[in-house]
């Protein structure tokens, strides 16, 4: 890929440039019946132009800027911007003059010819000879003009450089966090179910054994499919449930548990084990072994949207105060923040006899 984008850097370059040499012969067309040794010095001092621009190009791009503007010498690089600016007013006429000298007696003639010429000459048709310096129009122009270019290529390749450095270093560290926080979750998780099992085996229930297959399917969901960012919505699903089975073998029938799910695309992408937090703490807080609760928990998926919901009866602690904190739930708070900035909205309601916490998330 990198050698790819290399030939067409190269293709690019030599595209512009083929262009920008045209261009001379573009807007000040050659007359045809110059004599040859005119129209020889003239060609050969747009050559040498060119390749004095082309170097000077180059020169900027690839030494003075990456070594004196961006290391923050600027003096020295306006210094020797300016000592190139005055090389080209001279060093192209030096050369040309040695390779291809000037014909007095043929512009002589020229002119002759021009003034007994009863229509007027078009404008400028020596323009390749304006004074000492210049041997095409606008030469000073086209050198600010390649100095300009060059500079802001430049630059605009460093910002965005940096701006793609900043972006990868940002993406390194959220996915770093997103593992933190996932990692958070599964010792979390795996405590207060071992705990669950550990109950059923003390009363040697018969429910021991399906609830170590229920707790070796959800193990095997965290440890193989959590480890990509985004999962089927069913697969989240079929998790629920499955946790939601294993609460219930240790559960009485004083506790009601409704859970519902709608999805339109099975395999809708959503990020693993948001959910799972606030399932986690209406089971901790909505149950009672003296008097009937119900727990409710729905999940919908329609058009690139998902709605949660979880509703558990208030559960009053014997020392009246209910432990609302821990990882969990600051956790996944975290987690929709770096995943679905300004694409979820959360609610957690309190209104004294049920707790309800509501998640919509937007896909797209």
């Amino acid at each position: 890929m990198k050698k790819k984008n290399k030939i067409l850097i190269i293709i690019a370059h030599v595209a512009a440039w083929v262009c920008f040499l045209l261009l001379p012969y573009i807007f000040y067309p050659q007359q045809s019946n110059l004599p040859d040794a005119i129209s020889k010095h003239f060609h050969t001092s747009l050559i040498v132009n060119d390749v004095f621009l082309i170097l000077f190009y180059y020169f900027n791009t690839l030494v003075l800027i990456p070594r004196l503007l961006f290391k923050q010498k600027s003096i020295w690089y306006i210094l020797i911007n300016v000592a190139c600016f005055i090389a080209f007013l001279y060093i192209p006429k030096i050369i040309v003059d040695y390779i291809s000298p000037e014909n007095v007696d043929a512009l002589q003639q020229m002119r002759m010819r021009r003034m007994n010429n009863p229509q007027p000459p078009p404008p400028n048709n020596d323009g390749f000879r304006r004074n000492r310096f210049n041997f095409f129009p606008w030469s000073y122009a086209v050198f600010l003009l390649v100095y300009t270019i060059g500079t802001c290529i430049s630059v605009m390749h460093r910002w965005l450089q940096t701006e793609r450095n900043r972006q990868e270093t940002e993406n390194e560290k959220l996915n770093t966090e997103l593992s933190f926080l996932k990692s958070q979750i599964n010792p979390h998780f795996f405590f207060n179910t071992l705990n669950n099992i550990y109950s059923l085996a003390v009363v040697k229930s018969e429910q021991t054994a399906p609830a170590v297959m229920k707790l070796s399917s959800i193990m095997r969901y965290i440890l193989t499919e959590t480890q990509s960012n985004f999962v089927p919505i069913q697969n989240e699903i079929d998790f629920i449930k499955n946790y939601i089975d294993l609460q219930l073998v240790r559960l009485t029938d004083k506790v009601h548990v409704n859970f519902i799910a709608e999805t339109d695309n099975e395999n809708t992408q959503i990020a693993p084990l948001l959910f799972i937090s606030f399932v986690e703490n209406a089971f901790k807080y909505g149950i009672s072994t003296k008097e009937k609760t119900s727990i409710d928990i729905k999940i919908v998926t329609s058009n690139d949207k998902v709605s949660f919901t979880v509703t558990n009866t208030i559960v009053k602690a014997d020392n009246g105060i209910i432990d609302k904190t821990g990882i969990g739930i600051n956790n996944v708070k975290r987690r929709l923040e770096l995943l679905y900035p300004h694409k979820y909205t959360l609610s957690v309601v309190d209104n004294g006899n049920e707790f309800i916490v509501h998640l919509d998330i937007i896909l797209t």
